[in-house]
């Protein structure tokens, strides 16, 4: 039986000090260029500082044209290193490991965001009501596609050279490369669309790019959904497939997690009961998924008690993931070690409006990680409409920022 503080050894051979990780949170903290300042290198050593033997950065944006917000971090071929690499050197300085998460956001993106949107197919997120803070998306051509595979590549190599351990590459949340593997929102007939073989291809044809790119001791991992909890959309069987396909490519760790903006189940609220908001949201579809996979899973979702830690890896999964429960409690991981437990838990937001709860939720964890980054103490009390007032703020001023620098780029380019 593996116990947290057991170390992993991954298939490249590369070593976890521990079976904890810090998994990745959108921090939108970028300063001008979009880069990675002094607030996410203060967050960072914070939490490496903690006792997690793995550190998983928000997502970082492969194409400067399609952030998630308007202070993402942008890393691609025009971007000066030596921000990265300070930010590497943070995420390390408690001994243990870092990965880039990298991304492109596809058809999720801000309505009031400039750059393009871009899906499968030219089918939108569907909100409801509050469809509209999303923009139109454009079907991708297949230059676009393979240009994008290629931007995947680029930003890992800058990641190794930057001095990160690895990458992990973003196929769930309903970000582009999950589009592409859901048939709800892929209906394309061209070789990216129908058979779930297709559906992968951009996925897998990342994972090649990314795998040739760096070198083999750099770990390479992939955040999958194990269902996308919508009728018809991409299920557990579908993810089973998958991990069997990304076996062969050198792939290091498969984290599983769920759902999207339509569904949001990794913020515990998924219109499927069976990810209610309770501990370990997904551990009893990562159970299906553990004796058949050729390869180690991390499990994220819910975890914030050591009993439930264990629960997951007794189950047989490699690895568990936390977010939230870092972002009230940076040095749980240690706690743990020493028989202690987190003191406080956020605020719950009982919202009857999902999507809104979703953004209150994301905006209130988002508001702990700012005050960490000032050196400050986590305030898990916030009412959620006080976070997500000032998140809305911020972005606002974000937006003037970026808008600002990707008029400069274009001219540049």
């Amino acid at each position: 039986m593996n116990s947290l503080f057991c170390s992993l050894r991954l298939p490249n051979g590369a070593v976890l000090p521990n079976r904890i990780a810090k998994a990745a949170m959108e921090e939108n903290m970028a300063v001008d260029g979009q880069l990675p300042g002094q607030e996410l290198f203060r967050l960072y050593r914070r939490w490496a500082e903690g006792g997690a033997g793995l550190l998983i950065t928000g997502n970082v944006m492969v194409h400067a044209e399609a952030l998630t917000g308007p202070a993402g971090v942008v890393l691609d071929e025009a971007a000066p290193l030596d921000p990265f690499a300070e930010w590497a050197k943070a995420g390390k300085a408690g001994g243990g490991t870092i990965w880039m998460q990298i991304n492109h956001p596809g058809r999720q993106i801000g309505s009031d965001m400039p750059g393009v949107v871009w899906g499968p197919s030219a089918i939108g997120v569907d909100l409801g009501r509050h469809s509209g803070r999303f923009g139109r998306p454009v079907a991708m051509t297949a230059e676009q596609i393979e240009e994008t595979v290629a931007r995947f590549a680029v930003t890992a190599q800058r990641a190794e050279q930057a001095g990160f351990d690895g990458v992990e590459v973003h196929a769930a949340h309903g970000y582009l490369l999950s589009q592409f593997l859901s048939p709800l929102v892929n209906k394309r007939t061209d070789r990216w669309g129908g058979s779930l073989e297709n559906r992968a291809r951009m996925l897998l044809d990342v994972v090649r790019g990314v795998r040739a790119a760096t070198s083999p001791s750099f770990a390479v991992a992939v955040k999958l959904n194990s269902a996308d909890f919508q009728r018809g959309g991409f299920d557990t069987d579908d993810a089973r497939q998958v991990i069997e396909m990304l076996a062969p490519l050198g792939v290091d760790l498969v984290e599983l997690s769920g759902g999207s903006y339509e569904s949001p189940a990794m913020s515990g609220r998924a219109a499927d009961a069976s990810t209610q908001a309770r501990e370990a949201y997904f551990l009893d579809l990562a159970k299906d998924q553990v004796a058949a996979s050729p390869l180690p899973l991390m499990l994220t979702g819910g975890i914030t008690r050591r009993v439930t830690a264990e629960r997951v890896l007794d189950s047989g999964v490699a690895a568990v993931g936390m977010g939230t429960a870092l972002a009230v409690t940076p040095d749980l991981p240690e706690r743990w070690r020493t028989g202690r437990e987190a003191d406080r838990q956020l605020r719950p937001v009982t919202w009857s409006d999902k999507a809104l709860a979703s953004a209150a939720s994301m905006a209130q964890v988002r508001h702990q990680m700012r005050r960490m980054a000032r050196s400050s103490r986590p305030t898990p009390g916030t009412h959620p409409a006080v976070a997500l007032f000032a998140e809305r703020r911020k972005q606002r001023r974000a937006l003037r920022r970026y808008r600002t620098w990707l008029s400069k780029e274009r001219r540049a380019a």
